[in-house]
């Protein structure tokens, strides 16, 4: 097992087959996107894989997951971690440093493209182990960039607040840019942001193939997030005047730099994949290339699901997943109560850890005490969900916000229709694709959609599911064929497994040869040229069992 201090790489260290990117998940937190990084490792053990772990400042380095044996190498990469390094530079070479800088940092707010983070690259190259936060942060020459680029995009607003955001969103860069690179044979990262920038160097400085896998889109996430912080609200969006504001504001700035981040990492990859249709058009609205788009779907083990055998019990009815607000367990316990009118035997689970939000589950645990639910609402804690499924008869999904719920799945391939809000790829699960619903046989529906935060529409779902034999036949056998034909582990594993094939160059079906390194100080013209001819627009078909989309 490796230790969790940071292993460098170094002129000798041994190329991996893959380098994984990743940003506050694995190996460091326990997740969806940690599990499936570890399972994806862990299932191509014919490659070697190096892991950089991207995490904030303040996260305790402390190992969630045993590194698998194909692991030769982890580095890990804190955000706003940079070395003192030097004060100073000679005046020339500095005042070209920060001349470059800053014309490419400005690009950063606005529509920036890899030649841009290329130039930044080219100007810190030659200094790079020399830099770092005496120079970058501390100096009279970064206070007066700062200054001019203050004044040229944002003088009406704060400076203070501009000052700290300035240095969290590029200390953040430099960060990225000042860290050893592992060496691979290709670069693949879990998500745009940090991540998706040390992706974006890589293919610059490489030339190596590089690949994209988003299971939520970040850029979303960092505007949900944005948009909520207090600290960066104008005063003056609370005044009561009719005229638009027009001025830039402080959100904007970093909502704008993690959107080029996104843009930067689309226009650095030879393929963008996600794992359900509905993202796609997210990641058309960031900039991603259609032509380098497609989607690979998570999968289950569907003969260990389908195994779980039925134990006679009353009506019941489960929602798994954690008791946090972004689930909305307060309508789910709503629509119980609702349920209870007409089917005053129903037993309602709460399944999952209620220890990430307590306040959130204290209030949950309120509300059912305070409908009088009683005994029919029972709350399990972080229990085997195996041992459930089995006198379970509907799952509930009353989520604000999902990507891709495995528990759909994996309550699917036991024949346990599901009640889903209409969000992430959960209407593609229960109703099929779009390709998929012109195929032969049509499959119906595996459960019903329903609109958010809507405890009767989530209500009168199951009830129809409960009274209704034949109807809840249907739903059975459907969810249970969607899930065989689409969503089987084998046919995930064995679509990354061709892809990584395709991006190393190894064996007699590989659609892309590993193409020369590209060189920092190419010419801007051949710079652009190779840019642009580095990959084809899109590898070769993925075996079509395993590419839905």
């Amino acid at each position: 097992m490796l230790k969790s201090k940071t292993r460098l790489a170094s002129a000798n260290q041994k190329e991996a087959d893959i380098c994984l990117l990743l940003e506050g998940t694995y190996p460091y937190t326990m997740g969806g996107v940690s599990t499936w990084t570890h399972e994806l490792i862990q299932m191509q053990k014919h490659l070697t894989f190096s892991i950089v772990a991207i995490i904030s400042a303040d996260t305790p380095a402390k190992l969630a997951y045993k590194l698998p044996d194909n692991v030769i190498s982890m580095q890990t990469l804190r955000l706003q971690g940079m070395p003192k390094g030097v004060a100073s530079l000679p005046a020339n070479k500095e005042a070209e440093l920060f001349s470059a800088l800053e014309k490419s940092l400005l690009r950063l707010q606005s529509k920036a493209d890899l030649k841009d983070l290329a130039k930044i690259i080219h100007a810190i190259v030659p200094y790079r182990h020399k830099l770092g936060k005496r120079l970058l942060f501390d100096s009279y020459a970064t206070w007066q960039m700062l200054l001019h680029m203050y004044k040229d995009t944002m003088p009406k607003t704060s400076f203070l607040d501009y000052f700290w955001s300035w240095r969290g969103l590029f200390g953040g860069l430099f960060s990225i840019l000042l860290a050893e690179l592992p060496k691979a044979k290709a670069y693949h990262a879990l998500c745009t942001g940090y991540a998706g920038l040390l992706l974006a160097r890589a293919h610059i400085e490489t030339g190596r193939p590089c690949v994209l896998t988003e299971h939520g889109i970040y850029t979303n996430e960092r505007r949900i997030e944005i948009a909520s912080a207090h600290w960066l609200d104008d005063p003056d969006n609370f005044n009561l005047t009719i005229t638009a504001k027009q001025d830039r504001e402080l959100k904007d700035f970093w909502i704008d730099t993690f959107g080029n981040y996104s843009r930067l990492c689309y226009e650095a990859c030879s393929r963008i994949i996600t794992l359900y249709e509905g993202n796609q058009e997210f990641q058309r609205m960031d900039g991603a290339d259609c032509t380098k788009m497609t989607v690979i779907p998570n999968g289950i083990d569907t003969v260990r699901y389908g195994a779980i055998k039925r134990i006679p019990h009353a009506p019941a009815v489960a929602l798994i997943g954690r008791v946090v607000p972004i689930k909305d367990i307060k309508s789910y316990i709503k629509s119980v109560h609702i349920l209870r009118q007409s089917l005053p035997d129903i037993r309602a689970y709460m399944i999952g850890p209620e220890d990430e939000d307590p306040e959130y589950a204290k209030e949950c645990r309120e509300l059912v005490e305070h409908l009088q639910l009683g005994q029919s609402f029972i709350f399990t804690g972080k229990v085997n969900t195996e041992e459930y499924l089995g006198m379970i008869d509907v799952i509930v999904l009353s989520s604000i916000s999902e990507a891709q719920p495995l528990v759909i799945l994996e309550a699917g391939a036991a024949g346990i229709p599901t009640v889903a809000t209409d969000v992430g790829a959960c209407r593609e699960m229960i109703m099929g694709t779009a390709d998929a619903n012109l195929q032969e046989p049509k499959l119906r529906a595996g459960g019903m959609v329903v609109p958010l935060s809507n405890p009767r529409s989530i209500a009168n779902a199951v009830f129809k599911l409960l009274t209704k034999p034949d109807y809840y036949r249907q739903c059975s056998e459907a969810i249970v064929e969607r899930v065989c034909r689409y969503y089987n582990k084998s046919d995930q594993y064995k679509a990354y497994a061709t892809l990584y094939r395709q991006l190393t160059g190894a064996g007699e079906d590989s659609a892309l040869a590993v193409p020369e390194k590209v060189e920092i100080q190419e010419s801007r013209k051949e710079k652009k040229e190779t840019l642009n001819s580095l990959f084809p627009t899109s590898l070769a078909v993925l075996d079509p069992v395993t590419s839905v989309g």
